[in-house]
C-alpha cells in the first residue's frame, strides 16, 4: 500500500513541476504583415511570427532602418526592443496596454520616444511615438501591403 501511495504521489509531483508554457502573441498578432506608409518619406515596416511567441520586424524609412521585436521577458511581460541602425543593445518598451488592436509599449526612463502606439482598423495601421521634448509626436499612418512593395511615384 506504502508502494502505490508513493508511486502516486510522484506522478502527481511530475505533472506539477511541468513547465509553464510560454507566452503567446496572440493578443499582438494583428500588428502581423507588411506595412507601407507613403505620406513624406517611404517608410515599410514588416512584422512577422503570428503564432510563435516572438514576433520581428523591421522599419526602413528615409534611407534608415531599425531592427524590432516584441517578445516576453524573464518576467513573462511583452516588451517592444527597438535598434535603430542596428544599434546594441537594444532600447526596451514594456507593453502597458493591449485592447481593442491597440497597442501601448512604455520606457519613461528614455529621452525620446518614451511610448510607442500602434493602433489597427482593418487594412490601416497607425503607429506614433510620443515623447517629453515640448510633447513631441511622430505618426505614420501605413496600408496593408504586397511584401517589398513599394509607394506610387
Amino acid at each position: 500500500m506504502r508502494a502505490l501511495f508513493l508511486a502516486l504521489a510522484l506522478a502527481g509531483c511530475g505533472a506539477s513541476t511541468q513547465a509553464p508554457a510560454a507566452p503567446s502573441t496572440d493578443g499582438l498578432d494583428w500588428m502581423s504583415g507588411y506595412w507601407l506608409a507613403c505620406e513624406d518619406d517611404e517608410t515599410a515596416e514588416n512584422w512577422i511570427g503570428a503564432g510563435r511567441g516572438v514576433l520581428l520586424g523591421t522599419n526602413l524609412s528615409g534611407g534608415g532602418y531599425e531592427f524590432l521585436r516584441i517578445a516576453p521577458n524573464e518576467a513573462g511581460v511583452f516588451v517592444y526592443y527597438s535598434m535603430p541602425g542596428g544599434r546594441s543593445p537594444p532600447t526596451e518598451f514594456t507593453l502597458v496596454s493591449n485592447e481593442n488592436q491597440r497597442a501601448v509599449f512604455e520606457n519613461l526612463a528614455h529621452d525620446f520616444p518614451q511610448r510607442i502606439i500602434y493602433e489597427r482598423a482593418g487594412d490601416f495601421m497607425s503607429a506614433r511615438i510620443e515623447g517629453p521634448i515640448e510633447g513631441r509626436t511622430m505618426e505614420w499612418d501605413f496600408t496593408r501591403a504586397s511584401p517589398d512593395g513599394r509607394c506610387p511615384s
